[in-house]
């Protein structure tokens, strides 16, 4: 039994959850369920981010406290992740009393590093508005690459930003031109490691393609040295005596919120917390690409200087971009399909099955109301459900509901036997679609194998044939139910009760004999008429 550590990245509690948050998640959830279903240990952890300069922004606007602002939209969260079957083991979030403990504790411990020094640096001030500007209240020109940027991340080329690097920089709440002061920050001396984070890369080939890429400019371009610590009023008190007034910079507290959870859950689970950060462990972190800087420097480079040998990241699942109807999701415009609405309105798996055959797993994505309507239609309903529907239901008219006494077709069972390890080598490496793609092609094999047995005719022609016929596509069944279970888990949790599976990923076998229940159908189809209005919302 392995250890295994799925982190999904920690969403902003400063607006709802949208289409582009689902597509970039979901495959941690695909990963711990398959885990599971293997035996081994999962931790599968995430939460939300309550800190940091966006939740302020927001809670200004509303005339709210930062807690208040954050506590809505992390309840908001927790219900959409529910509705679409995200399984954390523990799902909670960075303003938790465990959380802020575990960081001071880590801080504390890093702070005797060679890797921490304390520097006096230019702080950003806008005179206008009186006040000392968090980096994302800072607006300009990235020195990169010269588009529009905030002061700590530029969405046009990924760069890490320092606020004072940033050119024709002004305050983003007046837009007056900032000046400068002194204060004192402590700094996290990334240039230090730079060749323990280039061997982490190297050691790790198969990270998707754009975290390769990214991670490997930002090293070849020179790290800098970064700050941890900000003159801030919201956020974890720094644990240095001298730093009463500042807190923790967000992006060195919050990505160690996988750790925090973790421990807490080795806790109530009475594993070693070194034992899941050790070596009988592999540590997956899902996010979007804009994440990928904050899961291969910045955690890597807080486990190196905390110096306490924690195990490194070892798979990065970064995603592409998704856009919508064609064009970019924009929050700001209402230009977004959010994820609460849509886990309210349509089949869960009907989602999910949508964002991981169509997901931006190695590119960028469109979301269309018709193409989902499209998919869920002809693959949801019209191959998998109405192979279900159509076996079981012939049984249960025709043959009083109890699955037949029938040979086993060996190349049906060869193919199954092949299919768990085929499907599980590709959902461990993180081509989720292809998975799916292997499982679907048995689908369409089952809805040929009825085809050609021709159970309407041979059920009097030929009973021996038919009953042939019917328990091998149930055998079928019940093995696309064992393999579609990490991925659409509600309609396969419904099969597994009618056919009396156990929840395993291995080959199953439905006995003859056995009596089903009342059964329905998986999935309905998606009215093109109501797709349409969705459309004119936006």
């Amino acid at each position: 039994m392995q250890n295994i550590l799925i982190g999904g990245a920690w969403p902003y509690a400063n607006g709802s959850l949208h289409i582009g948050h689902i597509a970039a998640l979901l495959p941690g959830d695909v990963l711990a369920r398959y885990y599971r279903l293997r035996g081994d240990r999962v931790f599968y952890v995430s939460g939300s981010d309550c800190h940091g300069t966006p939740i302020t922004i927001r809670a200004q606007q509303e005339g709210k406290s930062p807690a208040e602002i954050s506590e809505r939209y992390h309840a908001e969260f927790c219900a959409a992740f529910e509705k679409l079957g995200f399984s954390y083991d523990l799902y909670t979030k960075t303003s938790d009393p465990h959380h802020i403990a575990f960081v001071q504790s880590f801080h504390r411990k890093m702070y005797e590093s060679p890797y921490i020094e304390e520097r006096s640096v230019q702080q950003v001030y806008c005179p206008r508005c009186r006040k000392a500007l968090a980096d994302r209240l800072i607006v300009g020109k990235c020195p990169s690459c010269g588009s529009e940027t905030r002061g700590d991340q530029c969405d046009a080329c990924g760069a890490l930003l320092e606020a004072d690097t940033v050119l024709e920089a002004r305050c983003a709440e007046c837009g007056s031109a900032v000046t400068f002061g002194n204060t004192t920050q402590l700094y996290l001396l990334l240039s230090r490691l730079e060749s323990e984070l280039r061997a982490q890369l190297d050691a790790h080939p198969n990270w998707r393609k754009n975290a390769v890429a990214f991670t490997a400019r930002y090293l070849d371009e020179g790290l800098r040295d970064r700050a941890i610590t900000r003159d801030l009023d919201w956020g974890i008190d720094v644990p240095k005596p001298g730093y009463e007034n500042k807190r923790i910079y967000i992006w060195a507290e919050n990505v160690l919120g996988y750790l925090s959870a973790s421990a807490r859950l080795c806790a109530a689970r009475g594993v070693p917390f070194h034992e899941l950060f050790g070596k009988n462990a592999r540590h997956y972190y899902v996010h979007g690409k804009d994440n990928i800087p904050f899961h291969t420097i910045i955690l890597p480079a807080l486990l190196l200087a905390h110096g306490e040998g924690l195990r490194l990241p070892d798979d990065i699942l970064s995603s592409e971009y998704v856009t919508l109807e064609g064009r970019k999701i924009s929050t700001s415009q209402n230009y977004a399909v959010w994820a609460r609405e849509l886990a309210d309105r349509y089949n869960p798996d009907a989602v999910r099955y949508f964002f991981l055959i169509n997901g931006p797993e190695k590119r960028d994505t469109d979301f269309s109301w018709r193409e989902f309507a499209e998919r869920n239609n002809s693959e949801l309903v019209g191959a998998w459900g109405n192979f279900v529907n159509r076996t079981l239901a012939f049984i249960t008219k025709y043959l009083d509901g109890r699955i037949p006494q029938g040979s086993p077709d060996p190349a049906i069972q060869a193919q199954l036997q092949a299919a768990f390890p085929a499907v599980g080598r590709k959902i461990e490496a993180g081509n989720f679609k292809s998975a799916l793609e292997e499982v679907f092609g048995l689908i369409r094999f089952g809805n040929k194998y009825y085809d050609s047995g021709e159970p309407w005719k041979t059920r009097t022609a030929d009973p021996a044939a038919c009953a042939d016929t019917l328990f091998n596509c149930v055998q079928l069944i019940a093995n696309l139910a064992a393999l579609l279970a990490p991925f659409l888990p509600f309609s396969s949790e419904k099969l597994h009760g009618w056919l009396q599976l156990k929840a395993c990923w291995s080959p199953q076998t439905v006995p003859a004999g056995l009596v089903l229940p009342e059964i329905s159908i998986l999935f309905e189809r998606i009215d093109l008429k109501a797709i349409e209005q969705e459309r004119a919302k936006l």
